[in-house]
């Protein structure tokens, strides 16, 4: 099986492009919010180390927020609770789909976090700054503050583009990326 990591900037496009190959995607950041909304045992770890922040279950966007926004080193805090359990849902799903040509992992910190091996195929998504900053500000639940925090803890982008394989420019225009992924599909399949 082809392990295919989505790695580039937030807003970037990764979710899309990762849908655009066809094959299982695991999308961290879906799983996250699964966590915060259905994980009363993350719920209760997460209440107990912010108990000024953290109320109600399922835990609500603006709590996490407002823990970040308190302190930095909250992210870190938060990110002890909620990563095993999120890596956890991974190996399952890399179990479940192991007998697949190909799997694609939408994980916004793969590379920080050592997830990916040394084997996968990293596919860089570019995407000019501009686009990307009228994307997200279009979002329900953007926070230029987190935002900020969160781009602290990535790697900077030029290293992300040269630990990757192969670079898609993402236009934002649905035809000529899905082409793109399509060409680039058939290289990874034929390497």
């Amino acid at each position: 099986m082809i392990r295919i990591g989505i790695i580039g900037d937030v807003g970037s496009g990764k979710s899309y492009i990762a849908k655009q190959f066809g094959f299982p995607v695991f999308n961290a950041d879906l799983e996250v919010n699964k966590i915060y909304k259905k994980n009363k045992k993350c719920f209760n770890k997460l209440k107990k180390a912010f108990p000024n922040h953290i109320f109600s279950f399922p835990i609500k966007r603006k709590e996490i927020f407002r823990v970040v926004l308190e302190n930095k080193k909250n992210i870190k805090k938060i990110n002890k609770i909620v990563h095993p359990e999120v890596r956890f849902r991974m190996y399952k799903f890399i179990n479940k789909n192991k007998k697949k040509k190909a799997i694609v992992l939408d994980i916004p910190l793969l590379l920080e976090n050592n997830i990916n091996k040394k084997n996968d195929v990293l596919v860089f998504i570019e995407a000019k700054k501009k686009e990307i900053k009228k994307r997200l500000k279009k979002r329900d639940n953007f926070n230029s503050k987190i935002f900020k925090k969160i781009k602290k803890l990535q790697l900077p982008l030029e290293t992300k583009r040269k630990k990757s394989n192969f670079v898609i420019k993402n236009n934002f225009k649905s035809l000529s990326t899905s082409k793109n992924v399509k060409i680039l599909k058939n290289k990874i399949l034929i390497k």
